[in-house]
């Protein structure tokens, strides 16, 4: 056999392997600190929402309730101080961390995690094919998270959230809920886009998107949150509004000159064509006398 000859198996089983394999350099690095970019979705920034302001997102009734009943207030009992954003709500304006977990010998990506600057959580993005744990195993905040490449993309597909809220102003999510996101990275620029399923409060799928910078200098700081007496409550009461008691339903709509419909939330005010719809609406009206802690 001459030494062509030779070589032609092994050149053929070498072409076959980079045919089939997926090389690992294919997928994205998102290692490393990137820096929140504040310029889409004021709501859900900084100081958050006004009571009662619930547009732009598919609701149902039930949850327009919860938000109804809701009180700002509620932020100074000493039990609500220091919960942590969950997985699906933090990354609205908090710095993030990304690193990931390799294995030794084959080099593969066992895990993802990411730490939110709000609190610090910390979640693991799972990436070695297991299983989402059964429906009655623990539910936390941040959940449990498994990934996979699509292309250059990355989805993640997040399972048992302890209920918490899709807006600040008491739009609540349930435990039910389910999460997938998209990890896009075009060059410094990273894109989480989420997309929320929830068959308790929500009618459709909730879809925002949130855009970090990649900041090389940037090194996570601890979050301590102390919990303090702020207002003098007596023990078990719990700001709210009853059904139906609440007075300044129309405050947020009234500052901002818009009508009332479309500030009480649900799938319809999420499309552009709804803005033919307002034309027609009467302005909303100010409340007859200033908000004040609901009980």
């Amino acid at each position: 056999m001459t030494a062509k000859r030779a070589w032609q198996p092994i050149a053929i089983a070498a072409a076959w392997t980079l045919a089939t394999v997926t090389p690992a350099f294919a997928q994205v690095d998102f290692s490393g600190g990137w820096g929140a970019r504040l310029h889409e979705d004021n709501l859900e920034r900084g100081g958050g929402p006004e009571m009662n302001e619930f547009e732009g997102l598919p609701i149902n009734a039930a949850d327009r309730m919860r938000g109804d009943s809701w009180s700002a207030s509620l932020w100074t009992v000493p039990e609500h101080q220091c919960i942590p954003h969950p997985a699906d709500y933090g990354p609205n304006f908090s710095q993030l961390v990304m690193w990931s977990d390799v294995d030794p010998v084959t080099k593969d990506v066992i895990a993802w995690h990411t730490e939110l600057s709000w609190m610090n959580p910390v979640r693991t993005i799972w990436m070695d094919g297991r299983p989402h744990p059964p429906a009655y195993a623990p539910h936390t905040w941040q959940g449990f998270s498994t990934g996979k490449w699509e292309g250059d993309m990355l989805t993640v597909e997040t399972t048992h959230l302890k209920p918490a809220y899709i807006r600040r102003n008491g739009l609540a999510r349930s435990e039910k809920a389910t999460v997938r996101e998209h990890f896009i990275r075009n060059g410094d620029i990273l894109t989480i886009i989420t997309i929320v399923n929830d068959p308790v409060y929500l009618t459709e799928p909730y879809i925002k998107s949130r855009n970090f910078q990649l900041d090389p200098g940037y090194h996570m700081t601890p979050y301590p949150c102390s919990v303090d007496v702020e207002i003098d409550r007596p023990a078990g009461e719990i700001p709210h509004y009853l059904p139906g008691a609440n007075p300044f339903i129309s405050e947020a709509a009234a500052k901002h000159k818009m009508p009332l419909e479309p500030a009480r939330g649900g799938a319809e005010t999420m499309y552009p064509e709804y803005m033919e719809r307002m034309k027609s609406m009467p302005t909303a009206t100010m409340p007859t006398q200033p908000a004040t802690t609901g009980r």
